[in-house]
């Protein structure tokens, strides 16, 4: 093989852009990978060998499970040496929480892993697959100073390259269906690939290749808290036997109604050593803690502030985590830590600091 060329694995699950129409039925069917390239003809001027391994069974990403997410990550790491780069065709609806869980499974990452899809089968005419899955792969080739331009998990949609566990599906209609909220895009694609170097996540030097964890708790609960909403509702959560942690999504930068009860059922779990993580329902900011006399009542509750994390980045760090530890200390540790470039740690400002509301610096509603 060529120095030139750059070898990628492309790894198959299903989803919409692995799908063509039935002639005699006229629905959506899956298409074999090997028909899938068959529909991307500049392949073979891109400079690109590709390989292709799919899943027995292609699947729905409504159906992705931790057991899947396993598979992609062993996969990874048993053809690291083999292939410069990774591409994942998945689903949309879940590929964020796919690329998030993804990102924290795999430690140390020299090499680009790019989740795609599209929203269109990449079997009809007006097909958005054709040109994500065309430019996913030369992104998981492109290089900067002869070593890959992109170390990490990340999502190209739409042309934009996000860090994976920064993703959102926003549309289930627009082909710029996935954004990044609160990270700009690593990538902008146009007549070239305009690399937004300042963005890209810088692996740890001391690894010289990855590390994965594959474990994951599931024993998990994700909570949004709406005006009016029975509070005996969270108590049936949060006195589930097996409940291991919970993220709570809630108003603005973290607040809370201020009823006693919550604070009581708050308290509750955490002595029982339910880890619990506060994001926000916003689908831009995060959680500051600092901020509101609500939101420093669920940080007294022991709850664990999320910073500017997404839900599928929150809800996956807290299954992995909680694989590692039963220590909550440790776990708001991890939790609070930007392990692979998911959260932007708050500090407050010196006015938030020592603001009239005291040492915290809250706000009086």
């Amino acid at each position: 093989m060529s120095q030139d060329v750059q070898s990628i694995l492309v790894i198959y699950t299903g989803g919409t852009i692995g799908m063509t129409r039935d002639r005699e039925t006229g629905g959506l069917v899956p298409l074999d990978f090997d028909q899938v390239t068959k529909h991307v003809p500049e392949l073979d001027h891109a400079g690109i060998e590709v390989e292709a391994v799919s899943f027995d069974t292609p699947i729905d990403s409504s159906d992705v499970a931790p057991k899947h997410w396993r598979t992609l990550a062993q996969t990874i790491m048993q053809c690291h040496d083999r292939f410069d780069g990774f591409v994942v065709l998945h689903g949309t609806d879940t590929m964020a929480y796919s690329a998030s869980a993804l990102s924290f499974m795999l430690r140390g990452l020299q090499k680009p892993v790019i989740f795609t899809g599209s929203q269109l089968p990449i079997g009809v005419p007006r097909t958005d697959g054709r040109e994500n899955l065309l430019s996913a792969l030369m992104l998981a080739a492109h290089q900067t100073d002869g070593r890959a331009t992109v170390r990490e998990v990340a999502v190209y949609f739409g042309n934009q390259l996000f860090r994976g566990n920064r993703t959102h599906k926003e549309s289930a209609q627009s082909l710029q269906a996935v954004v990044s909220p609160n990270h700009p895009p690593l990538v902008e694609a146009g007549v070239d690939f305009v690399v937004n170097e300042p963005a890209l996540w810088v692996p740890d030097p001391e690894l010289l290749r990855p590390e994965a964890t594959l474990d994951f708790r599931q024993e998990v609960a994700w909570v949004s808290l709406y005006p009016g909403m029975p509070l005996d509702l969270l108590r049936q959560t949060l006195e589930w036997h097996d409940l291991r942690g919970v993220v709570l999504a809630t108003y603005g930068s973290g607040n809370a109604p201020t009823a006693p009860l919550l604070k009581d059922l708050l308290r509750e779990a955490n002595d029982r050593g339910v880890a619990m993580v506060n994001v926000t329902q916003c689908g831009h900011g995060g959680v500051h803690p600092e901020l509101y006399a609500t939101s420093h009542m669920l940080a007294g509750c022991g709850v664990i502030p999320g910073h500017d994390m997404t839900t599928e980045a929150a809800l996956t760090k807290l299954m992995h985590v909680l694989a590692q530890t039963d220590d909550l200390s440790d776990i708001r540790d991890r939790m609070t830590s930007n392990l692979r470039g998911e959260l932007t740690p708050y500090t407050p400002t010196r006015a938030e600091a020592h603001g009239p509301a005291g040492a915290a610096g809250l706000k009086a509603l």
